[in-house]
Formats: C-alpha cells, sequence, structure tokens
C-alpha cells in the first residue's frame, strides 16, 4: 500500500499541472482585465461595449474560480465527484458559465454590428449602459434557469470515464434528457454561428467603407497620406480583434459542441475526445481578456504610430500618426470602438439628447 501510494504522487501532480496551470491562468487574466476597466475613462465606462466586457470578464472569473478548485480537488481525492450533489453542482457550472460566455459574446458582436451598420437604430433603442446591464441580467436569469433544469429532473449529470469532470448523461436513450442534450448543443451552436456572421458582417462593411474612400477623387501626390488615414490605429484595430474572436470562439467552443452531437447521434464513446473537448472550452475564458480588453488598449494603436513613424522617417516626410485626412477626431481619447463609430456614421457621436428623424440620418450619411 505504501509503495502504491508513492508511485501515485509523481503521477497525481503531473495530472494536476495542467488544471492548475488554467486554474492561474484564468484567474489571473481576469483580474487583470477587470483591474484595466476599472482604470478606464469615464465615458468608456459608459458605452454599452465596455458594460459587456465587464460582464465577460466577471463570468470567466467567476466560471474559473468556482469549477476549477473542484475539478483539482478531485485530483487530491477521486471520491470528491462521486457525490450527487457535488456532481450535480460541477456539471451545473460547466452548463452555466460555457454558454452564459458564449451568450455575452454574441452580445458583444451584436452591438458592434449595430453600432457600425446600423447607427441610426443604435440610438433608437438607446444601447447604452443601463441596457446592457438589463440585457446581461436577462441572460444570467435566462441560462441559470435553462441549466438547473437537469437539477429538476430533465437530464442526469453523470461523473464522466476520465473520473475528472462532470455532465449531463449525452449517451442517455430517455426522450427529455436526450432532447436537453441536443436543445444545449443547437443553442451553443447558434450562438457560435451568430458571432461569427456578426463579426464578419462587420468587417464586410469597413472594408466596404474603405473601398469606397479608396475609390474617391485623390491626387497621386496625397494616394499615400489618405491611405494612411484609412489604416488608422481605429479601425485597423477593430478588425484584428473582431477576426480573433471569430477565430477564438470557433476553437475553444465548437469542439465540445461536436462531441455533445457525436455522442448524441452516433453513439460511439470516445472519452479521450471528451475530455480535449471541455478542457480546449476551458480555454476560452483564459484567451478572453487578452482579446477583449488588453488587445484593444493603447498597446495596438502604439504599434501602428511606430510603424507609421518608421515610414515617415525612411520618406523625408515629418511623422505624423495622429492626423486623419477624413476623419480629424478618430484619434482623439475615447475608445478606439466608439472612434470606428465615427467612422461609419456620425450619428451615434452625436449627444443622447439630440432626435433624429430616418431624413436626418439620410442627409448624414451623404454628406
Amino acid at each position: 500500500m505504501w509503495r502504491w501510494r508513492q508511485a501515485r504522487a509523481p503521477s497525481v501532480e503531473t495530472d494536476m499541472a495542467l488544471p492548475m496551470f488554467m486554474f492561474a491562468g484564468g484567474a489571473i487574466g481576469n483580474l487583470i482585465a477587470i483591474i484595466v476597466l476599472s482604470v478606464s475613462r469615464q465615458e468608456r465606462k459608459s458605452s454599452a461595449f465596455y458594460t459587456l466586457v465587464c460582464g465577460l470578464a466577471v463570468t470567466d472569473l467567476l466560471g474559473t474560480c468556482l469549477a476549477s478548485p473542484l475539478t483539482i480537488a478531485n485530483y487530491l481525492d477521486q471520491r470528491v465527484l462521486t457525490y450527487p450533489q457535488v456532481c450535480e453542482f460541477h456539471s451545473f457550472l460547466l452548463l452555466f458559465f460555457g454558454i452564459t460566455g458564449l451568450s455575452i459574446i454574441c452580445a458583444m458582436a451584436a452591438e458592434r454590428y449595430l453600432a457600425i451598420c446600423c447607427p441610426y437604430a443604435y440610438q433608437r433603442w438607446g444601447v447604452d449602459r443601463r441596457f446592457a446591464q438589463r440585457f446581461l441580467f436577462f441572460i444570467y436569469i435566462n441560462h441559470i434557469l435553462f441549466c438547473c433544469l437537469p437539477m429538476m429532473g430533465m437530464a442526469r449529470s453523470v461523473l464522466q470515464p476520465s473520473r475528472t469532470w462532470c455532465f449531463i448523461d449525452w449517451r442517455t436513450d430517455e426522450p427529455v434528457p436526450a432532447a436537453y442534450s441536443v436543445l444545449y448543443g443547437v443553442v451553443s451552436l447558434l450562438l457560435i454561428l451568430g458571432t461569427i456572421v456578426l463579426n464578419l458582417a462587420v468587417c464586410g462593411a469597413l472594408l466596404l467603407m474603405r473601398r469606397r474612400t479608396v475609390q474617391g477623387p485623390v491626387t497621386r501626390a496625397s494616394v499615400r497620406q489618405r491611405w494612411r488615414a484609412l489604416s488608422s490605429a481605429a479601425e485597423t484595430q477593430m478588425i484584428a480583434v473582431l477576426v480573433m474572436t471569430s477565430v477564438v470562439v470557433l476553437a475553444c467552443s465548437a469542439p465540445l459542441v461536436v462531441r455533445m452531437f457525436a455522442n448524441r447521434f452516433m453513439l460511439k464513446d470516445d472519452p479521450t475526445a471528451d475530455l480535449a473537448a471541455i478542457r480546449i472550452a476551458s480555454v476560452n475564458p483564459i484567451l478572453d481578456p487578452w482579446i477583449y480588453i488588453l488587445l484593444r488598449r493603447s498597446l495596438f494603436r502604439r504599434l501602428i504610430s511606430l510603424s507609421r513613424h518608421g515610414s515617415s522617417t525612411r520618406s523625408g516626410s515629418s511623422p505624423s500618426p495622429q492626423t486623419n485626412l477624413f476623419y480629424p477626431q478618430l484619434m482623439t481619447d475615447g475608445t478606439v470602438f466608439d472612434q470606428l463609430v465615427c467612422n461609419a456614421s456620425v450619428i451615434t457621436q452625436l449627444p443622447t439628447a439630440v432626435k433624429f428623424t430616418p431624413y436626418d440620418a439620410e442627409s448624414l450619411c451623404q454628406t
């Protein structure tokens, strides 16, 4: 018995390395994100996008701090998740924080789509901080009720073959639990597709706007200056963040959704693939703060400014990284996302007290 414990100790420490690393990465990253958001300017804090980002950071932090300790404790004592109540709670955490994170990311993509592609509707609906807070509350309440259904008997949570995590029984032949697993997979898939479609629509709108501006009347001497204006840090950063968002959401969330449908319809056991899918999904809270918080701040803009400075030095002209020929207020102190709205339409940049009609919106867009 003593020899068995002595031989098992290095194996347990090796197995615990990955969960502990993921726990530390998710907790530290989201704490940094929350601190960065806390010291942001007041005008940033009043935006709907800022509120959704805060909700995502808090959600990821809570999910990491609640689910990871149970997993680590189970590595120390494999009887932890064998208790039905603990297994049900662990399954609820994975269900809730998985679909809630996807919902908030999709809401962020929808907010950017409205702000850039539908600015008149964006202002008419009053999309602001309070609107985002109410929407976050709706997401939390709705998903809590949805993910509590297994505890109410609609599905059954079971300890997975790897004995390191609990999830709903996606191989059951009972009609109601099977319908719930399919419904959860369909909702997750729709959120993933919605996020990707909205981000691609925003990217397409920005590229179309750039193409129209480039094709306008211009002299040969100002071609380089016009391209620099169109390649501002705000616009380039927005496209980069949107593309990375789509890639991260697809890469982290799709494997678990695929495994849900595979276990439901193919009925082929593959515990290794299931464990890999839930671990990949757990990487999402680690990457979210770096994509949505740190990358959107001044670092990216400084890199663009440095590249312009180097180009201006080589061409013998004086550098002017903050100059924008067509939108002189684009590089002000506001967030780059709000600044980009100004690039799409001046409607969203005016005070909220100003009232608009569809005729006013059309006349502003034509100027």
